[in-house]
């Protein structure tokens, strides 16, 4: 069965190269572009990844990663932060309220995907 990845992020371009990377790597992809179609698309069936946006109208991938980690039915999802906010107390803050990853762009495609597939196989 294939992996759900939810992939959360304003930037269309961002988007439509993301979703490409994750369907060529086998895994079946949702699209949420803000934080508030995050959440919505969490409370039906729940991916095992999120690729988080930090900075997004409605609720900031901050807030969104506080959010799932507040809900114990969303435990076992695993969320990496995708951002061009680099500085490292941008990351601490991102990994302290839970995120499993932080990874700033722009990033090797290669790795993004070795990453997720590491984090989903040790499950």
């Amino acid at each position: 069965m294939a992996r759900k990845v939810l992939i959360v992020d304003d930037e269309p371009n961002i988007v439509l190269s993301l979703e490409f990377l994750m369907k060529k790597a086998g895994f079946e992809v949702a699209v949420a572009r803000n934080g508030a179609e995050a959440l919505e698309a969490l409370a039906g069936e729940a991916p095992d990844l999120l690729l988080l946006d930090v900075m997004m109208p409605e609720f900031d991938g901050y807030e969104v990663c506080e959010r799932i980690r507040a809900d114990a039915a969303w435990a076992a999802t695993k969320i990496v932060m995708l951002t061009a906010r680099g500085r490292d107390s941008e990351r601490d803050r991102g990994l302290a309220l839970g995120a499993d990853a932080y990874v700033t762009k722009p990033f090797s495609t290669r790795e993004l995907v070795a990453q997720i597939e590491e984090m989903l196989a040790a499950e």
